[in-house]
């Protein structure tokens, strides 16, 4: 046994009967393809998550903090360390006048509608986006015109190298275009939005717009949406498609035929299938435009030197 399987053993130990072993993690995602955690813990609140980072801090565990899985692609072979999942107890929305306070485990759709039922504006674009607030703050989610960096005015989290917890404002986070300077030991537990007032029958009417516009233009199934970041002035898509790439497949991942930039899993297909087609369409890219695309979808468990690593 190596020493950081020891490591990761005694992480597992220390957390008693809150960790899960060989727990399922492609399960987890959207694209519902990948192996499974080596152990994953899901702190019901932040004093939990207090506890889990005193039990991993100082350590060489590597560790995943999981929200809706909607950006991640989990290899076969899975991830051999720990998987934070965020519990009940970070699924709180308040809304104080013009200001939201949502926990990171919370549904950006759910957010979109219920701060849009409030007769507060500037999250409608959230119903689009099938993540959660903390990975939205982190990646600095966004569509429709909008983004994150929009409306949020600041954020909590706890660090699980110091096992401290801490708020600070959102220009500390340097913000852009599916970026942020969060670090991966970072956890965001809550962030803090600031709108503004709106009508609550204009708000319904622009989310049935969004949803409506999604059906029509992107595909359903098992994906992890935009697969590839738009280079600046262009569409991922649009390369994608110029590279006659649109319907292409590779073993159980295919290309949509419907939106280029969306990569689909077939039911009970292969995450490294997945990989391997993202890999072949930013080669051919490469060589049919002259652009190197860049991947929005986080890869998990694979090597660095692994197919989708750009």
């Amino acid at each position: 046994m190596t020493a950081a399987s020891d490591e990761l053993r005694a992480v597992g130990d220390a957390l008693g009967s809150r960790a899960q072993r060989d727990a399922p993690l492609g399960a987890r995602t959207t694209y519902r393809v990948g192996g499974t955690a080596a152990v994953l813990v899901e702190p019901a609140d932040e004093d939990e998550l207090l506890a889990v980072a005193r039990a991993v801090g100082g350590t060489s565990v590597p560790t995943l903090v999981l929200g809706r899985g909607s950006n991640l692609l989990v290899a076969d072979r899975g991830f051999a360390g720990l998987v934070v999942v965020l519990g009940d107890g970070f699924e709180g929305i308040e809304i104080h006048g013009h200001e939201v306070v949502a926990g990171a485990a919370v549904s950006l759709p759910v957010l979109a509608r219920r701060t849009a039922a409030a007769g507060l504006s500037g999250m409608e674009w959230a119903v689009g986006v099938p993540g959660s607030v903390g990975g939205a703050v982190r990646m600095n989610a966004g569509g429709h015109g909008s983004d994150t960096a929009a409306t949020l005015v600041g954020y909590r989290w706890v660090d699980l190298r110091t096992a401290r917890a801490a708020e600070a404002p959102a220009h500390q986070l340097h913000m852009a275009y599916r970026h942020t300077a969060l670090s991966p030991c970072e956890v965001v537990v809550a962030a803090r939005f600031r709108l503004v007032a709106g009508d609550p029958g204009d708000g319904a009417a622009a989310i049935a717009d969004i949803v409506r516009w999604r059906r029509a233009n992107q595909p359903g199934g098992s994906n992890a949406g935009s697969v590839f970041t738009n280079p600046v002035g262009d569409s991922a898509g649009r390369l994608v498609e110029e590279a006659g790439l649109k319907g292409f497949r590779l073993g159980s991942a295919q290309v949509s035929e419907k939106h280029a930039n969306f990569i689909q899993a077939d039911e009970g297909g292969s995450a490294d299938d997945v990989a391997a087609l993202i890999a072949h369409v930013q080669e051919t890219v490469a060589a049919t435009t002259g652009v190197a695309l860049t991947t929005e979808v986080r890869m998990v468990g694979f090597d660095s030197a692994a197919p989708g690593r750009r």
